[in-house]
């Protein structure tokens, strides 16, 4: 519960006290976030979210921190609360209350009912709008506030998980209203999910275990944006990258890509590092754990954490403990000992920060143009899932350049012709 000073704002966070770190790290991720930087200018100037009022339900990061302030200062009105128990930065969270302003309900390590209870106190803002991050702000709405739901225009939505139960929610006639898969825009999921979970996955894995990872088997569970990404940081510290997929074209491509792939089961028996990215359930199951060799660390970088069976971890094991900060020992009955780190949670966000700020510059500037949209255009939109307009993924890409100092080529006249024709052969 909140202490300090009573805040302005309806809150539930950890400790006030913690603002002023939490400002601090605010401005410095900020500095390495031009691109929303300049949105949030022009979101000064023209108030385009004026009267609006957003739910957010994402990772209550400094990134985010930056996003929740470029659109207040585009004139929404704006409630937060995690995506994750385990994501929230309590000292950010504190900050966006004491020094903007900002209505957050999150704090690090809540419990699951505390968890709904933020989810439920972001939809009493009445939201006009909702944020997501795994699409568990809009599955509440439609299942138990659906009170709410007349007042909602449109949202949008940050990651593969929720896009995912997005569009099952579309096709069975259960989305009742437009959102856009944030996800889906090329300036995200090629740089967020590939650099940015990449190195943060890598960095939460570090900091649970000093493990080196040099010399380590080091399996990828899925080769999609995140897994590329994951493998290829992983290869460059390193490691043996052993890689298991379900689709042949990815897993071809993991083959191309230099690494070894082979099922789970064959993996399970040499790995030294596991880690699931790939947004579905059990990917590590009972018959996996039973042939992990002793010593095995087991993480989850997907967004829900049911991607490991930790039930059938614990019906395995005679005894858990706690060994250092976000890591578990599970002893089995035979002797051997697996290592669960963050509970099974995202591990960028559980044991470190997340994505850096450079890469979720285009994710969130992404989101903030993807808003600005919706309020322009939500009446001319079905009740379904969109991708983020190709202009604007562009102008965030031309953006980043400018930011960069990156000058690239444009086409000639004679070129734009060449190629909108079909008359020139050989």
């Amino acid at each position: 519960m909140a202490t300090s000073t009573a805040p302005t704002v309806a809150c539930d966070v950890k400790n006030l006290d913690l603002a002023e770190q939490g400002k601090k790290r605010i401005e410095w991720a900020n500095q390495s976030m031009p691109v929303l930087q300049s949105i949030r200018k022009d979101f000064i100037k023209n108030q385009p979210l004026k009267g609006m009022r957003v739910s957010a339900c994402l990772h209550v990061t400094t990134e985010t921190a930056n996003l929740m302030i470029t659109l207040r200062d585009g004139g929404a009105d704006i409630v937060l609360c995690a995506s994750n128990p385990l994501s929230t930065q309590d000292d950010v969270a504190a900050s966006l209350v004491k020094d903007y302003g900002i209505s957050v309900f999150a704090i690090k390590g809540e419990d699951n009912d505390t968890y709904y209870g933020h989810i439920m106190s972001a939809l009493d803002h009445k939201p006009h709008m909702t944020m997501d991050d795994g699409a568990d702000l809009v599955s509440v709405a439609l299942t138990k506030r659906k009170e709410v739901l007349d007042g909602i225009i449109a949202g949008t939505e940050e990651t593969t998980t929720g896009v995912i139960r997005l569009r099952a929610m579309a096709k069975s006639g259960e989305l009742k209203y437009p959102i856009i898969a944030v996800n889906d825009a090329l300036t995200k999921h090629m740089f967020d999910n590939r650099y940015g979970t990449g190195q943060s996955t890598l960095d939460g894995v570090i900091r649970c275990t000093n493990a080196l990872i040099a010399g380590s088997k080091f399996v990828v569970a899925g080769y999609g944006w995140c897994g590329r990404g994951l493998a290829s940081r992983a290869k460059g510290m390193g490691a043996d990258v052993i890689v298991t997929e379900i689709d042949p074209t990815k897993a071809i491509e993991a083959v191309m890509d230099g690494f070894r792939v082979m099922s789970m089961l064959e993996a399970a028996k040499i790995g030294d590092i596991f880690v699931t990215v790939t947004g579905n359930k059990n990917v590590l199951a009972k018959e996996h754990f039973e042939v992990m060799k002793n010593g095995a660390v087991v993480a989850n970088s997907g967004h829900f954490n049911v991607e490991i069976d930790i039930p059938a971890l614990e019906k395995l094991s005679k005894s858990k403990r706690a060994t250092r900060e976000f890591v578990d020992e599970y002893a089995m009955g035979d002797g051997r000992k697996i290592y669960l780190l963050g509970e099974g949670r995202l591990i960028n966000l559980a044991a470190a920060e997340g994505h850096p700020a450079s890469v979720m510059d285009m994710s969130f500037a992404n989101q903030a143009l993807s808003a600005e949209y919706l309020v322009k255009n939500y009446k001319t939109l079905d009740k379904s899932v969109f991708p983020v307009p190709v202009d604007l993924d562009k102008k965030v890409a031309k953006l980043k350049l400018e930011s960069m100092g990156v000058k690239i080529d444009k086409l000639t006249s004679e070129q734009e012709e060449y190629l909108a024709s079909w008359s020139e052969g050989t």
